[in-house]
């Protein structure tokens, strides 16, 4: 893991992650205002890679959402917690989310993910 910021305080976590929810929302309603609840199912999360769940920052992402998960990342589901099966909506709020933690947090293995039910 390679951050940018010098020094990464909780505080700093929460608002990234607080911002990153908002972002991920907004990402996701402006898809459903403009699309509707259609195309495939799906399911969509953000994966944090190389921070470990015992560090102050893997405590400080847990605290926000996060649970390690098979793959050995914290791994957050639903990010923009959209009540829609369409995976393009859920898609786009990961991506929302990723590139918030990524330009705030200053983390380079913050990835969204997916996949069709």
């Amino acid at each position: 893991m390679t951050a940018v910021a010098t020094h990464i305080t909780e505080q700093l976590v929460q608002d990234a992650t607080n911002e990153a929810r908002i972002q991920a929302h907004a990402a996701a309603k402006a898809l459903i205002a403009k699309h509707g609840d259609r195309g495939a199912c799906g399911f969509a999360w953000v994966n944090v890679y190389g921070v470990r769940s015992n560090s102050k920052l893997g405590k400080w992402l847990q605290a926000a959402g996060f649970r390690r998960d098979y793959t050995g990342a914290l791994s957050l589901w639903n990010p923009s917690q959209a009540a829609v099966q369409s995976i393009d909506i859920l898609e786009a709020g990961a991506y929302a989310y990723a590139e918030v933690l990524r330009a705030k947090l200053g983390l380079d293995k913050v990835y969204a993910g997916s996949r069709m039910d």
